[in-house]
């Protein structure tokens, strides 16, 4: 048997909370994907660590992206080379430090009679895009007959030119939850994370800000927590906590959504560029986890932030018919989406009149000892995380500064076999729960078995209830696993399959169990059903 700790053990959060008193070196505000690169950085540097979430772990824009781990090709026609290159090479890092996770995609582009930008601004950038980062290989060109062959059912009207690249993709609620196992596994103990821990102040010794107020949302219970440096990373919600600072705002949340088909109705077979018939915008298409996911739009966010974010009508008219243009054989219609996902980006305001050429990169503020991160991508979070603790040891002399290349993901070998396992379902499950995977396949070896219509095994989920964090059914159904989004009934028709496991595991009674049904169909509804009247 394989000798595992879980971070999370069936006490863990009366155990958390019991250390709230503890001195920390650094409390950080928000588990997404940045929050949980601070945790993980941190705690190889071996700093004591708090991290308080409001909501569960990745459960805002974290868990709602578009999936790719990219450079952002696009950003190169915008000039923002430094954020391209630093991409570009995160990329490669990620994908040589979680194989099995972050999955290494192609992308075909297609450029047709007319289009602008042209095909030799086209492979001029993607010469530039491809250098960026030379272990990855380059790009090349493809005659119309190999383009078809690569894509087949994209329209061939008028095709001038096509370009094969390469980018990759990963699922970014997973990539959250093992940050943040990897981070609190290194910590030694020196590190906790608490989800549905919400900041409802902040603490002053003077006019420096030096702890945070605490309720628990599950059983309002309060706290106080105090540490050399607190840092504000709550993405899209930052200018909130800033504004008890009395500072103004800085942030344009914009909406990001997209449309999720079944593969056997619109299937592709690695990602496809696409520009929008209408404004020209770029838009993509690509296998993820067994379904065909399309996206994005870029549209500004007008709703109260805690709300959940759904796809608006006039984004899915939008995006389905740039499929509707280049994919006109498949005849789709909204019959054809099975579900839908929109999350709201921290995109700086710079006063641009349209959404999509505002900068994406990242911003740190010091404002009376709150520390401030926000912006960025997915892909460089660990750059983000980096310069945000080179920021807290400006603020800080308790505070170490942070080596260049520090990792923020445990190594795996991905070509170790797992007990019960062929070699091609290994490298999944190391990508996925890294050095928890050999303790997952021995404690259910009867059950390595998938889940029917999904890439999940139940043995994984018995696994997720016992040892992550699961405090509501969402936090299994959206986001340990994305039965929400992969399966047309958000993965109801599974409740009766897991409630006897989830019963004996988190001890709900019948009643419980129902206020989490209904309060899971919900959220459903509300963040991956189709938009009203649609």
């Amino acid at each position: 048997m394989s000798t595992y700790h879980s971070p999370w053990p069936p006490t863990w959060r009366a155990d958390a909370w019991s250390r709230l008193d503890e001195r920390w070196d650094i409390i950080v505000i928000g588990g997404g994907i940045t929050g949980a690169g601070i945790l993980a950085l941190a705690a190889r540097m071996g700093l004591r660590v708090l991290l308080l979430e409001q909501n569960d772990f990745a459960s805002g824009t974290s868990s709602r992206s578009s999936k790719l781990v990219h450079g952002g090709l696009r950003y190169l026609k915008q000039m923002q080379l430094r954020l391209t290159r630093e991409s570009v090479k995160e990329r490669q890092r990620l994908l040589e430090e979680a194989p099995g996770l972050v999955l290494p995609m192609n992308f075909v582009y297609p450029v047709y009679e007319g289009m602008s930008p042209s095909a030799w601004l086209i492979d001029f950038g993607l010469n530039m895009y491809t250098h960026m980062a030379s272990e990855a290989g380059g790009y090349r060109e493809l005659e119309p007959v190999d383009f078809l062959m690569l894509a087949p059912g994209l329209t061939h009207r008028h095709l001038e030119q096509g370009f094969l690249y390469g980018d990759a993709q990963t699922d970014d609620a997973r990539l959250v939850l093992r940050v943040l196992h990897d981070g609190l596994l290194a910590s030694e103990g020196r590190a906790t994370a608490i989800n549905y821990a919400r900041v409802t102040g902040l603490l002053h010794a003077g006019e420096q800000v030096v702890g945070v107020q605490i309720q628990d949302k599950l059983t309002g219970a309060e706290g106080e927590a105090l540490a050399a440096v607190v840092i504000n990373a709550t993405g899209v919600w930052a200018d909130r906590l800033r504004s008890k600072t009395a500072v103004q705002d800085h942030l344009r949340p914009l909406r990001g959504s997209h449309l999720f088909f079944a593969d056997a109705r619109f299937p592709v077979y690695q990602a496809i560029a696409m520009h929008h018939p209408n404004d020209g915008r770029p838009v993509f298409v690509y296998p993820w986890e067994g379904v065909t996911l399309l996206g994005t739009t870029d549209v500004d966010y007008l709703l109260p932030l805690d709300a959940e974010p759904g796809i608006s009508l006039a984004e899915a008219d939008y995006l389905l018919r740039a499929v509707q243009s280049h994919f006109p054989d498949l005849q789709l219609t909204p019959d054809d989406v099975i579900s839908t996902q929109a999350g709201v980006r921290p995109v700086v305001d710079t006063g641009k009149e349209d959404p999509s050429a505002e900068h994406r990169d990242h911003v740190i503020w010091l404002e009376d000892g709150l520390l401030t991160v926000t912006g960025g991508k997915l892909t460089t979070f660990r750059l983000i995380a980096r310069d945000t603790l080179k920021a807290a040891h400006s603020a800080s002399a308790e505070i170490p500064k942070p080596g260049k290349n520090l990792p923020a993901l445990d190594r795996c070998d991905p070509t170790r076999p797992l007990s019960g396992l062929d070699r091609d379902a290994a490298p999944r499950l190391w990508g996925r729960y890294g050095s928890a995977a050999p303790a997952l396949v021995e404690t259910s070896p009867d059950l390595l078995t998938p889940i029917s219509g999904t890439p999940y095994l139940w043995a994984e989920l018995l696994w997720s209830i016992a040892h992550e964090a699961i405090v509501h059914l969402d936090d299994l159904m959206l986001r340990r696993f994305r039965f929400g989004i992969l399966l047309q009934d958000g993965g109801q028709s599974l409740l009766p399959h897991l409630k006897p496991a989830i019963q004996q595991a988190l001890g709900w009674d019948d009643a419980h169990w129902s206020e989490e049904v209904k309060r899971y169909r919900h959220i459903w509804r509300q963040a991956h059903g189709l938009p009203e009247g649609w």
